[in-house]
C-alpha cells in the first residue's frame, strides 16, 4: 500500500517543489525522505553536488537513503528516462509498492536546452506512471528564469509546499496535449550563415560522409561519430516516413556542429517520439529515440514548408 500523499493513486504521482531557501528546500524534502524509509521504501535523492551536501546533512547517519549523481543521471532527456525507467523496473521486481525520488535538473538544463528538459518533465507524467512512483523535482526560484517556471507549472500536475501541502497546479497541461504544442525553436547563431554542406535527398551513407567531412577534428571523436549516427538514423527516418524533399544542412562551429534534416511531411504522430522508443516501431520512433540518446541537443519545428528536426553535437548556444 503506498503512503503519505500518494496514498491511493495510481501511478506516477508527480510534484514540483519550487523553493526560496535552503531552509525551505529542506523543510519538504527531508520528511519526505525518512518518510519513506520509515515505509520500508526505496528513498532516492538525485541531487546537484550542493543541494545534496545539504539534504545529507540534514538527514541521521545510515537512514537508508541512496544517493546518486545527479548531473549524470540527467545528462540527456531520453538517456534519464531509460535508466530512471530500469531502476524503477528493478525496485518494482524487488516487490516495492511505491519508490520515493526527490531530485532536481543541472543548472545547464535550465538554459538554451530547456525546450527538451521541459518536454522531459512533461513526458515523465506518461513515461513513469507504470511504477508507483512519487517524486519530487526540485527548482530554486532564485535562480530558475521566470519562462521555465512557467513550464514547470504547466508539466507538474502537483507541487509539495514548506507548509506541508501538496497542490494541484492550475497550469498543469497533459502530456499529450504539451509535446504537440509546436514551440519556436530559438536558432543558433550559426544557422544565419549559409550552411557548410546542404545536401538534397541525401543517402544515409552521403549524411555519414558530409558530418565526417565537415568535423576537422574540432570535437572528441565521440560526440561526432554520435552525430554521424544521429543524422545517419534522421535523414533514413525522413526518408522512409516523410515527404519529400528531404534536405540535409550542416553548420560549422568552433565547438559545436549543427545538422538539421527537414522534409515536407508533418512529422511523427507519436508526441513521446524521441524521449521513448516507439512500441511498434512503425514511424521511425527507434531512429528518433537513438539520435535524442547520441546529441546534446535535439529540437523539433512545424511549419508550413514540413518538419524539421535540429541536432546539435557539442556546445549548444541560440539567440535569445
Amino acid at each position: 500500500m503506498r503512503t503519505g500523499a500518494a496514498a491511493g493513486h495510481l501511478g506516477h504521482f508527480h510534484e514540483a517543489v519550487c523553493y526560496a531557501s535552503d531552509e525551505e528546500l529542506l523543510t519538504v524534502a527531508v520528511p519526505f525522505l525518512l518518510g519513506g524509509v520509515a515505509a520500508g521504501e526505496p528513498t532516492v535523492v538525485s541531487l546537484g553536488a550542493h543541494n545534496a551536501a545539504l539534504v545529507r546533512g540534514a538527514l541521521p547517519g545510515g537512514c537508508g537513503v541512496t544517493f546518486l549523481p545527479g548531473d549524470d543521471v540527467y545528462a540527456r532527456p531520453a538517456a534519464a528516462i531509460r535508466s530512471y525507467r530500469e531502476m524503477l523496473a528493478g525496485h518494482v521486481a524487488d516487490g516495492a509498492r511505491q519508490i520515493r525520488i526527490v531530485g532536481e535538473l543541472p543548472p545547464s538544463a535550465l538554459g538554451v536546452t530547456w525546450d527538451w528538459w521541459a518536454r522531459y518533465e512533461s513526458a515523465t507524467n506518461h513515461a513513469y506512471d507504470e511504477f508507483p512512483l512519487w517524486s519530487m523535482c526540485a527548482y530554486d526560484t532564485r535562480s530558475t528564469p521566470a519562462s521555465v517556471l512557467r513550464d514547470v507549472a504547466r508539466t507538474h500536475p502537483r507541487h509539495a509546499t514548506p507548509d506541508g501541502r501538496h497542490v494541484p497546479s492550475p497550469g498543469y497541461t497533459e502530456p499529450t496535449t504539451y509535446l504537440r504544442e509546436n514551440r519556436p525553436v530559438p536558432p543558433d547563431p550559426l544557422q544565419s550563415t549559409p550552411p557548410v554542406v546542404e545536401l538534397s535527398e541525401p543517402t544515409a551513407a552521403q549524411a555519414r560522409a558530409a558530418v565526417h567531412a565537415v568535423d576537422g577534428g574540432r570535437l572528441p571523436v565521440d560526440d561526432v561519430e554520435d552525430l554521424v549516427v544521429a543524422v545517419s538514423e534522421t535523414v533514413t527516418n525522413a526518408l522512409r516516413h516523410g515527404q519529400p524533399p528531404v534536405c540535409l544542412r550542416l553548420w560549422v562551429g568552433p565547438d559545436r556542429l549543427v545538422a538539421t534534416v527537414s522534409d515536407g511531411g508533418d512529422g511523427p504522430k507519436d508526441p513521446f517520439a524521441g524521449l521513448l522508443p516507439a512500441g511498434d516501431g512503425t514511424e521511425g520512433g527507434l531512429g528518433l529515440w537513438i539520435a535524442h540518446q547520441s546529441c546534446n541537443h535535439v529540437s523539433a519545428h512545424r511549419g508550413p514548408g514540413g518538419y524539421t528536426l535540429r541536432l546539435t553535437a557539442g556546445n549548444p548556444h541560440f539567440v535569445a
